[in-house]
């Protein structure tokens, strides 16, 4: 960061940005049956605006259980979540549908449109339920998807589209409200290989746009994607750490060729 001549002539520090997501020493337990489960144990991550990260585990580490507190549809045990400068401690049920709304776009691996509906009436949605006018909403969804490539297919219903379109239309729907995080749970999960790199390249235009964006993946090749990786085991931070997108993609390539290589000796 470079600090101007006049910070320096008076000795201050520039003002560093906030993170999107601050979490400090946080725990999630909960019961099941007669058991106790520790989902999280004293997680403690910072997340930058226009940050690109991967948070990875095997099931059972805890990843579902951060994405579910980071996307505001839970809330800690202990400790504290601020997102966007937000303490979510504070806030009631109605004000945590309101943050999910304006501050949060979600991508689910199972796409969520509703099937009796355009793919620009699905973009849509979001804007309706934050009172946004007609004319207002139709033309911000209309650039939404058009930013994911589906501007000749917005009137279409998702029997109409493929599968990587239909998460292309959720990408849109998830980015029309503008909000501080894009939020994707395995949005590959449901696609064959073609279409997950198709929609992980949407991904990287957004981060380019300079949006944050945070993936859960158990894909090694799609965390490739993302610039930081973040490692859950048994609900503790196992490595954190920054990578080369482009590097990272070619390593998992050349690893699988090899693979390949070796079944067809």
């Amino acid at each position: 960061m470079t600090v101007s001549v006049a910070d320096a002539a008076v000795g201050t520090t520039p003002r560093m940005p906030r993170p999107v997501i601050s979490l400090r020493n946080v725990f999630k337990q909960y019961r099941m049956g007669d058991t106790d489960v520790h989902a999280l144990r004293g997680i403690s991550l910072e997340i930058g605006r226009g940050d690109f990260v991967g948070i990875m585990g095997a099931s059972g580490s805890g990843k579902s259980t951060l994405m579910n507190i980071v996307g505001c549809l839970d809330v800690p045990t202990r400790g504290h979540f601020w997102l966007d400068g937000v303490d979510v401690r504070t806030l009631d049920d109605d004000d945590l549908a309101r943050i999910r709304n304006r501050k949060i776009g979600f991508v689910f691996q199972s796409f969520n449109l509703l099937p009796r509906m355009s793919a620009l009436a699905n973009v849509e949605l979001p804007l309706v339920y934050a009172g946004v006018r007609p004319n207002d909403r139709r033309a911000r969804a209309t650039r939404a998807l058009e930013a994911v490539g589906l501007g000749e297919r917005m009137d279409h219903y998702p029997s109409e589209l493929s599968g990587g379109q239909q998460q292309r239309a959720a990408v849109a729907r998830a980015i029309v409200t503008n909000p501080a995080l894009v939020l994707a749970d395995e949005p590959t999960g449901n696609l064959d290989t073609e279409s997950s790199l198709d929609v992980m390249s949407v991904f990287a235009d957004l981060h380019s746009q300079g949006r944050t964006v945070v993936l859960i993946t158990h894909e090694e090749d799609i965390a490739g994607y993302t610039g930081r990786v973040v490692k859950l085991r048994d609900g503790q931070i196992v490595d954190d750490y920054e990578q080369d997108p482009a590097e990272a993609r070619g390593t998992h390539v050349a690893h699988a060729e090899a693979g390949r290589a070796g079944e067809s000796l």
